[in-house]
């Protein structure tokens, strides 16, 4: 990791949060019940509230025993975890409910620590605040291995309708089940494109394996991988936030749902990743993205870390030659075969202006961005779209800039972007290049 590529919390003030985030979103952010009224509002799910206390009358006059046997007693401003109760059972013996801690709570303890927060115990400030109850979601099936008692949950940084970075947060015994960092529950990393954790960090330091254990943290799929990102684009918008860090939790039943939101996300998650945030958030700046689809295809071709590639790599060495037939994609789904030139010199692969038209490729859906490219022939803004192609019988979902290539023998240039776990046999016979130039055709596309 870079130390300019870095992203430090007064650059993150300065230059993201002041700047992209509105004084509407910020307050809304403050708040998680306000949050959830927007989201709720947007579609955007979120847990189910159970009671709200604003007064401590409310306090008294709430009958406490018709909560359920599991739920979440929160400060509406708390910080960092602070002040929450989680409850994840009744007692056996009728007397309270049991904590994801182990521990017994009564009635008169959960009007006692409600009161507290009224009071502002847990608040910036110490100013008064409000306390709610809202439900408990429990550990899903693919973490319960990981996560020591508690929810965990994942962490999205989000600018510009882009999911820029992720982190897993996994709830520990020294955290008491919760999944805030500096209470020692663990950070791993997320791959953007691949939703499959990458490193992990505790305390700070790098580990490979949950503690204790000789369970490996990293190679963990993420489910609802896509959704789980496109929820966190939309409790963006909906909070009017430009730069945001979304709290997204897996409902064993329901499946994302949004815990809440941070107008001023902790800068932990590059230490998880192994990346800077900073040039992450200028890649995707002044791009214009149409909606969460799109935000999630960018982020797919400019973040796909090092760890997908080597989910390539482990599939296998394949070896292709420096001209290949390959197939595309068509925007109506079809597979066309053309002859392409496996170019380890160049970085992205590109595609003809005319090939890419016909196969429906040139739809505003379809285009990623757009660049400025200076060459012999001066500057020219250029497209760069999402494509699908098949290499070495192997299926590649790229970014592909879009050129005038009608001109050349070989309408597709593979770059090295896109080379990932296979071998490039530099030479081959004449005649087959010949022969496989000469079986391009533009004609019946």
């Amino acid at each position: 990791m870079k130390i300019s590529d870095i992203l430090g919390i007064n650059a993150r003030n300065k230059m993201f949060s002041y700047v992209y985030n509105t004084a509407k979103g910020k307050a809304i952010a403050a708040s998680k019940l306000l949050t959830k009224k927007y989201l709720k509002k947007a579609g955007v799910p979120v847990p189910e509230i159970y009671a709200k206390f604003k007064t401590f009358e409310d306090v008294w006059n709430f009958d406490w025993n018709t909560l359920p046997s599991s739920f979440a007693l929160k400060p509406n401003q708390g910080l960092g975890g602070e002040g929450i109760i989680v409850v994840k059972r009744k007692a056996k013996d009728g007397n309270g409910w049991i904590t994801t801690q182990r521990k017994r709570v009564t009635v008169d303890d959960l009007k006692l620590h409600t009161t507290d927060i009224l009071e502002g115990a847990f608040s910036m400030g110490n100013e008064p605040d409000i306390a709610y109850i809202e439900e408990y979601v429990g550990r899903h099936k693919a973490f319960r291995k990981y996560a020591y008692r508690g929810t965990p949950d994942i962490r999205v940084i989000v600018f510009n309708r882009v999911p820029v970075m992720a982190m897993l947060r996994l709830p520990t015994k020294e955290s008491g089940g919760r999944a805030n960092l500096h209470q020692g529950a663990i950070g791993v990393g997320i791959d953007i494109a691949t939703g499959i954790t990458t490193r992990a960090i505790w305390h700070g330091e790098i580990i490979k394996f949950k503690p204790g254990t000789k369970r490996k943290l990293h190679g963990i799929k993420i489910p609802n991988w896509n959704k789980i990102l496109e929820t966190a684009i939309l409790a963006q918008e909906a909070c009017f936030l430009g730069y945001v860090g979304v709290d997204v939790v897996l409902h064993p039943t329901k499946g994302p749902v949004v815990l809440e939101i941070n107008s001023q996300p902790g800068l932990s998650i590059q230490m998880a990743n192994g990346v800077g945030l900073k040039k992450r958030l200028e890649k995707v700046e002044d791009l214009k993205i149409r909606d969460a689809e799109h935000g999630i295809k960018v982020a797919k071709a400019l973040f796909a870390g090092p760890f997908a590639d080597r989910v390539k790599v482990e599939e296998g060495i394949k070896i292709v030659d420096a001209f290949e037939k390959i197939k595309i994609k068509s925007a109506g789904g079809k597979k066309i075969e053309v002859a392409a030139k496996v170019d380890t010199g160049a970085w992205r692969t590109s595609i003809d202006r005319n090939l890419a038209q016909k196969l429906g490729l040139l739809g505003e859906e379809n285009i990623l961005w757009t660049k400025d490219v200076s060459s012999s022939l001066g500057k020219e803004k250029r497209k760069i779209i999402g494509l699908v192609f098949w290499l070495g019988g192997r299926r590649i979902e790229t970014s592909a800039s879009v050129s005038k290539r009608h001109s050349l023998k070989f309408p597709v240039i593979i770059g090295r972007k896109d080379l990932k776990g296979f071998l490039v046999r530099p030479e081959v016979e004449a005649e087959e290049k010949e022969r496989l130039v000469r079986s391009f055709s533009l004609k019946g596309l």
